[in-house]
């Protein structure tokens, strides 16, 4: 299916040559590694709260979001509103910590608070869940529309051609490179989003009492029953909490932009952008997908909804713009996973066992390791078609990794008396218990929704924690290591301004009013 004009190429070809000047422009400060791998601590609320929405709105999130709210309706939002959530609460009691610490990963809090051990362990399944998920599913996603729009392309090399645009300015300008292209795509998106849904709300006239009676009712509801397919409230009450955590305060590919803030109010404020935009995919993302039920009756993949409606109602150009869009958000998500591994690997590996190091040297390791993983992603990412959807292999995995890290993570973060082996313990329990949840789906032996399995997952990480600390102390008072976290906790903090705080209070009750509104 090949929808595009010439006019949309030259858009196409614009967008590139913007993205490619921009980059360049950026790799002429040749930066060394903190420079690389945080744009030397100096980045302020704008571009981190752009830079949020545009590496978490991926290929999968354009195609995913309008295939899911077409088939069950817009419950597919409440990922968006809870991500709102996490961050402002991560950003009013999480991340002042962080910078107080002057963290470069966020695994480096785990050894404050444990020991390297632990460090070791949120690193590397970090690295993982950023390569083989985050990297590839992006890489994967974009191709399988790119071939759809651009006739004669191929998957393994569409991935490698975008894997390669992305990893090349990625280890040439490192994270200022990152987030000043994500600002770029992160605009792209939004204006190409807001007419695509002003075209297709055209269609019911522009009139929300038209749209009501046109779709179903059960589509326009984010509350969803409990033995709802697609996200039942029980999942949105005790799994999206935890996935949520995770992604927006332990992935180091998000956290990275806040490590990278020049102050805590900086942070904060870019938070709360980020928090406000990510309220905007219901409306930009999820409702065209609902409108489409009525629209279109006889497609046979959810998949193809996004690549139809532009087929359908994006007139020249603008076709190119959402297609421009669509590779936003896969550069967008592509770089900014790229460089928080490369991060990842040299600062919580490399770092160290090599402590000498100069910054110019580290900064070296960090573009050689960038293409390195740049390559291992593009190679992988041809090997998810033989997985039963994209969906599954991003939500599911990702549902079954990541709350034990969470609920170990919030122990320590929180009580005093959780000491080293026993969280390395209680993780390793909780992924054993992850792989046997998982294994049994796989065999039939239950059908419970991931999103419900992840709450279960992080209530039983947390009581084998306790069950472990329990054996272990066996009535033993708490530690030096454990006192130290409390100092940490409460003085090296940087603080959040009361007038910052108002605002994080204040979106969280627009947030409210708005699942109240879908209920």
């Amino acid at each position: 299916m090949s929808t595009l004009t010439t006019l949309d190429y030259s858009v196409l070809c614009g967008y590139g040559l913007i993205v490619v000047a921009l980059c360049l422009m950026v790799a002429k400060r040749s930066p060394d590694s903190d420079e690389l791998f945080l744009a030397g601590r100096s980045l302020g609320p704008m571009v981190i709260g752009l830079s949020l929405f545009a590496s978490n709105i991926s290929s999968t999130t354009l195609i995913g979001l309008p295939g899911a709210a077409w088939e069950y309706g817009i419950s597919v939002a409440n990922y968006e509103w809870m991500a709102s959530v996490i961050l402002l609460l991560s950003a009013l009691f999480i991340v002042p910590v962080f910078l107080g610490q002057r963290l470069t990963t966020v695994p480096e809090i785990m050894e404050k608070r444990f020991d390297p051990r632990m460090r070791r362990y949120l690193s590397g399944t970090s690295l993982f869940l950023s390569i083989v998920l985050d990297t590839a599913g992006s890489l994967y996603a974009g191709a399988l529309v790119l071939m759809l729009f651009i006739p004669g392309l191929s998957l393994a090399p569409t991935c490698a051609a975008m894997a390669l645009f992305a990893g090349v300015y990625t280890a040439l300008g490192g994270l200022r490179a990152v987030v000043y292209t994500d600002v770029l795509q992160a605009l792209v998106l939004l204006i190409g989003s807001l007419i695509l849904t002003i075209i297709v709300f055209q269609e019911f006239d522009y009139s929300w009492s038209n749209l009501v009676s046109r779709v179903d009712a059960d589509h326009l509801s984010l509350i969803r029953p409990l033995d709802d397919p697609s996200l039942p409230w029980l999942g949105t009450l005790i799994g999206l909490p935890v996935l949520g955590f995770y992604y927006w305060t332990m992935n180091q590919y998000v956290a990275q932009r806040l490590l990278g803030a020049r102050s805590a109010d900086a942070a904060a404020k870019g938070a709360m952008l980020a928090a406000a935009l990510k309220l905007l995919p219901l409306f930009l993302m999820v409702l065209p997908g609902a409108m489409a039920a009525a629209l279109f009756t006889d497609l046979e993949r959810a998949d193809t909804v996004f690549p139809r409606l532009i087929s359908e109602y994006a007139p020249p150009g603008i076709a190119g713009l959402m297609v421009a869009g669509l590779l936003a958000a896969i550069m967008s998500s592509v770089d900014s996973t790229l460089n928080s591994a490369s991060t990842l690997f040299i600062v919580d590996f490399v770092k160290p066992k090599k402590p000498h190091l100069s910054t110019q040297q580290m900064a070296k390791l960090g573009r050689i390791s960038t293409i390195a993983l740049m390559i291992f992603a593009a190679l992988w990412a041809p090997a998810i078609d033989n997985f039963p959807g994209l969906f599954a292999y991003l939500q599911q995995a990702f549902s079954y990794v990541a709350p034990p890290l969470a609920a170990v993570f919030l122990a320590g973060f929180f009580s005093r008396r959780i000491t080293a082996p026993a969280a390395l313990r209680g993780v390793i329990t909780g992924h054993v218990i992850s792989l046997t949840f998982f294994l049994g789906a796989q065999l039939g032996w239950h059908n419970i929704h991931f999103t419900i399995v992840a709450g279960l997952l992080f209530a039983l990480t947390l009581v084998a924690t306790l069950a472990w600390q329990g054996w272990i102390n066996r009535g033993a008072t708490i530690t030096t290591t454990d006192a130290q976290w409390q100092t940490v906790d409460t003085r090296n903090a940087q603080p959040v301004a009361l007038p910052v705080k108002i605002g994080i209070v204040t979106l969280l009750v627009a947030t409210a009013c708005l699942v109240l509104a879908f209920w």
